[in-house]
């Protein structure tokens, strides 16, 4: 696993945070959650879009990193909060959409979810299991979209010449909330 400035996971790759969003369909003005926004990666980047950002993590060292994030690139539509992922939408009206980077329970997450998002539900996993309950739970709620497999190699200079290194592999799991 990454360990990014002492942070589990570190940040999401650009590519693949470009497809995650992509996937999201995010439109200007919409109002979205960021569940385990670790870094702020996330959140900072659809925040050109979102009229407003729940940026949520759990854990006060990415709390921490992710405030700084957003204050240096002076993001004033994002409000962060620290706590766990069901407790804090419970506080939170409707949403558009969401992102979910990280999630102990996802299963307790994706039902909270179904009841305040009217939109697209995107979850990045790294492990077989958390997939699998995902694509699960998905289903059983009648949201599933799609499931994606990305891997991102990128060139690196090796005696001379170009090799491609591979970077881990994301699942991109895609829910559509229609109300």
């Amino acid at each position: 696993m990454y360990v990014f400035m002492g942070l589990k996971g570190g940040p999401t790759q650009d590519e693949v945070m470009a497809v995650s969003l992509l996937k999201l369909r995010i439109n200007e003005g919409d109002v979205m959650a960021d569940i385990g926004c670790g870094t702020g990666k996330i959140s900072i980047q659809a925040s050109d879009r979102c009229s407003h950002i729940y940026a949520i993590d759990r854990r006060a060292e990415a709390v921490e990193y992710a405030k700084q994030e957003i204050k240096d690139t002076d993001r004033g539509n994002i409000t962060l909060i620290h706590g766990e992922a069901v407790q804090a939408l419970d506080d939170i009206d409707e949403l558009n959409c969401a992102f979910v980077g990280g999630s102990g329970d996802i299963e307790t997450v994706l039902e909270k979810l179904t009841e305040k998002v009217h939109g697209r539900i995107v979850v990045n996993a790294v492990l077989l299991g958390t997939v699998s309950r995902t694509v699960r739970k998905m289903k059983e709620m009648g949201i599933f979209v799609e499931a994606l497999h990305i891997q991102v190699s990128r060139s690196h200079e090796l005696v001379g010449d170009l090799m491609f290194k591979p970077i881990h592999p994301v699942f991109i799991i895609v829910g559509e909330v229609k109300k």
